[in-house]
């Protein structure tokens, strides 16, 4: 059956559920034209955000509350399509990034024009960078207080977000640990310049950073949790911060609780400290941070690694959110969208 060339598909969180695939179903609606102020997008690439995307369908993101049915999604890249009344800074033809949640799992968006992030092209990358890069920098600045000639520690150090805050500990002038759980991963750290990379699945964590590191670990980037946030922890250098960034070991999983002496008895004999980074509490830094990276990026001094394995259409992302969560990915895990323009109808 022939799809209607004027309808779009988008994904929606049609009730609460602990799987993100029971959660969700595909919707078909006409594609809206822009009002003024307003631009209409056709996204051609989506981020996936495993683990916000399974604890929103949870109802687990005390910051925002939805009843469902609502969009999902978060940063999307395509390109303008039609315009709308007074709108002047963009064009037909630009590529644009956004960064909203309900704006990513969808073919088609319209926003405000002031929302979009013009870039040089509609690629994948630049969603490495927006909102993923903007957070590991932001993190590992503002809450890491990130300096020169430390002993910098990256958890998932080969994921989306992780190979970013590799590289960008290492053009700050520290030496750098990354841990990753596969051969393959191990290869692209090797590639990205990690000064000790740990395959924890084959080495002990704990055992290594005891013997090799026994001043401790000044700065540590965990978006893992669970043991590897406890050997990080039990590793800190004096004054040292570990700043959880998310906990992916645990997301669609009950929480796990544990019994052992309170955190302040780790913390209290090193001055040291844990500190939880969430980005849309620290928005005031994203568009100057945004910049920085961008430039670094076309300018050849980041590298993006994108998952090899591809994703392509709506249907699509359930499949992209469980292999993401099940930690198989080496970089950023997009989906990609196809269809026509839609620039001659307007």
């Amino acid at each position: 059956m022939e799809r209607n060339a004027r309808t779009y598909k988008k994904l929606i969180a049609k009730q609460f559920d602990r799987d993100f695939q029971s959660a969700v179903e595909i919707v078909e609606l006409l594609i809206p034209k822009p009002a003024a102020n307003e631009i209409l997008i056709q996204n051609r690439f989506a981020g996936i955000n495993s683990g916000f995307d399974t604890l929103l369908c949870q109802g687990k993101v005390p910051y925002v509350n939805l009843t469902p049915p609502f969009d999902l999604g978060v940063e999307a890249v395509g390109e303008v399509v039609a315009v709308g009344d007074d709108v002047g800074d963009l064009k037909v033809g630009d590529a644009v990034v956004t960064t909203f949640r309900g704006g990513g799992y969808r073919e088609y968006q319209v926003i405000d024009a002031n929302l979009a992030i013009k870039v040089r092209e509609a690629i994948p990358e630049v969603l490495t960078l927006m909102p993923t890069g903007i957070s590991a920098l932001v993190a590992l600045e503002q809450v890491g207080e990130m300096k020169s000639n430390e002993v910098v520690l990256v958890t998932a150090a080969a994921g989306g977000t992780g190979h970013i805050a590799v590289q960008l500990a290492k053009l700050a002038g520290n030496h750098v640990i990354g841990i990753c759980g596969s051969e393959t991963k191990v290869e692209l750290l090797k590639k990205l310049g990690c000064d000790r990379i740990i395959n924890y699945r084959t080495e002990n964590l704990d055992r290594i950073l005891k013997t090799e590191y026994p001043n401790g670990i000044n700065l540590v980037f965990d978006c893992v949790g669970k043991q590897v946030f406890d050997a990080c922890l039990a590793n800190l250098a004096i004054r040292g911060r570990l700043v959880s960034i998310g906990f992916i070991s645990e997301y669609g999983k009950s929480v796990e609780e544990v019994t052992q002496p309170r955190i302040y008895h780790q913390l209290f004999w090193k001055a040291a400290s844990v500190r939880g980074f969430l980005m849309p509490l620290y928005q005031e830094y994203a568009a100057e941070v945004r910049d920085r990276l961008l430039n670094l990026f076309y300018s050849g001094k980041l590298k993006v690694a994108i998952a090899p394995t591809q994703f392509h259409g709506i249907e699509s992302i359930p499949t992209a959110v469980a292999y993401l969560l099940s930690g198989q990915n080496c970089g950023k895990v997009v989906v990609r969208f196809v269809g026509a323009g839609l620039a001659d109808r307007y």
